[in-house]
């Protein structure tokens, strides 16, 4: 029996089952050092698809010279003001910080208005006067946090943001995916056809929906809470609005992370004795701010997607959690596209029961015809 083993079908399929996943382990080995950027480059590439629909037709169909203008193009409108951001925020950082350090050095004394809120007033002065009586002390606890919280913070900012090496592979990957992803969707569609079925085509659709609706709903409540936060920055008179408006943008793509960013300007206002800006602050960003994120992200990820919006800040949390800045958006399509094959399970079992009602004659069963596309 031994000597047939070689020949024997079921010992042949487990060898070629061993060879292909032994293969497939070895090329996630080699790529797995360029699966961010490479996920970086697809986001890019989406978010500029329809720019480079409209240069590929300039260019004649030339797909070439087209994915290289759009590339340059989203790398100029995108990459560039970004490093220029991270480099400004950096100065501005370090500004902040000599600040903070002359005014500790006046022996600060909240306001009366704060010093008298219950339980709040009386122990925010002790922690005021405590640092401002051993101003190095701020200085080492900002470096313990810093220390403390630079594994977290490198995971966090990760992909594109980590270093030259991998944002310059992103911007690569975007040129190529740009030339060849219809091609390479095809025959991604061919090959999961052949594994999952026809139906698999619904699970694409719902999920290039679905990537387009998180990709721009992110960035337009984004770009929506920075914008009003930025016009709340120049009203209240809050030192470079325009930046920090920028920083709020960027900020503003984990959910709940712009009322950090326009909590700690107001409160910075009110320890300095600004009640008038820090509260107006404060109101501004609970009332406009805030609530540009809550009209803007349901209206578009949940219209185009039927997604409960509690799903979608799951997925942003958790896809941060699990994958760092890209899980911004790898966690809501996760989610999304889970929902969709459930939905289109449901969809398919009600079908079949539907069909097989019996019509009015008591013989002749009555099809249902099923609807196709996007749940």
């Amino acid at each position: 029996m031994l000597a047939d083993l070689p020949t024997a079908p079921w010992f042949r399929r487990l060898l070629v089952a061993g060879l292909i996943l032994g293969i497939l382990l070895l090329t996630f080995t080699v790529l797995q050092p360029f699966i961010v950027p490479l996920i970086w480059g697809a986001i890019l590439a989406y978010v500029a698809w329809p720019l480079h629909l409209r240069i590929l037709k300039l260019c004649g169909g030339r797909s070439s010279a087209a994915s290289l203008i759009s590339t340059i193009l989203v790398t100029v409108i995108i990459v560039v003001p970004l490093v220029w951001l991270i480099l400004m925020l950096r100065v501005e950082a370090v500004a902040a910080y000599t600040e903070i350090q002359e005014f500790l050095a006046t022996k600060p004394v909240l306001p009366q208005a704060i010093r008298d809120l219950p339980y709040v007033g009386g122990h925010a002065q002790e922690i005021l006067d405590q640092i401002a009586a051993d101003p190095k002390a701020l200085r080492s606890q900002v470096m313990l946090m810093m220390e403390q919280s630079s594994v977290e913070v490198s995971r966090l900012i990760g992909g594109a943001g980590r270093n030259i090496a991998k944002l310059f592979f992103a911007v690569f990957s975007m040129y190529f995916l740009l030339r060849d992803g219809p091609r390479l969707m095809r025959e991604a569609r061919a090959v999961l056809e052949g594994i999952l079925g026809p139906r698999v085509h619904d699970y694409i659709d719902a999920a290039g929906f679905t990537t387009q609706a998180v990709v721009y709903a992110l960035m337009l409540g984004a770009l929506a809470q920075g914008v009003v936060a930025g016009i709340g920055y120049w009203i209240f008179d809050v030192e470079a609005p325009v930046l920090l408006g920028a920083v709020t943008v960027i900020i503003a793509l984990i959910p709940f992370g712009a009322p950090v960013m326009w909590g700690s300007l107001a409160t910075w206002a009110l320890v300095r004795g600004d009640m008038v800006n820090g509260v107006g602050l404060i109101l501004w960003g609970v009332i406009l701010v805030s609530w540009v994120d809550n009209i803007v992200r349901p209206l578009v990820i949940s219209n185009a997607t039927r997604m409960p919006f509690l799903l979608v800040v799951f997925g942003v949390l958790g896809g941060v959690l699990a994958f760092g800045l890209v899980g911004l958006f790898i966690g809501p399509v996760l989610l999304a596209v889970s929902l969709a094959i459930w939905r289109e399970w449901l969809e398919e079992h009600s079908t079949k029961e539907e069909s097989a009602i019996v019509s009015t004659d008591g013989t002749t069963p009555i099809k249902v015809k099923k609807k196709t596309g996007t749940p």
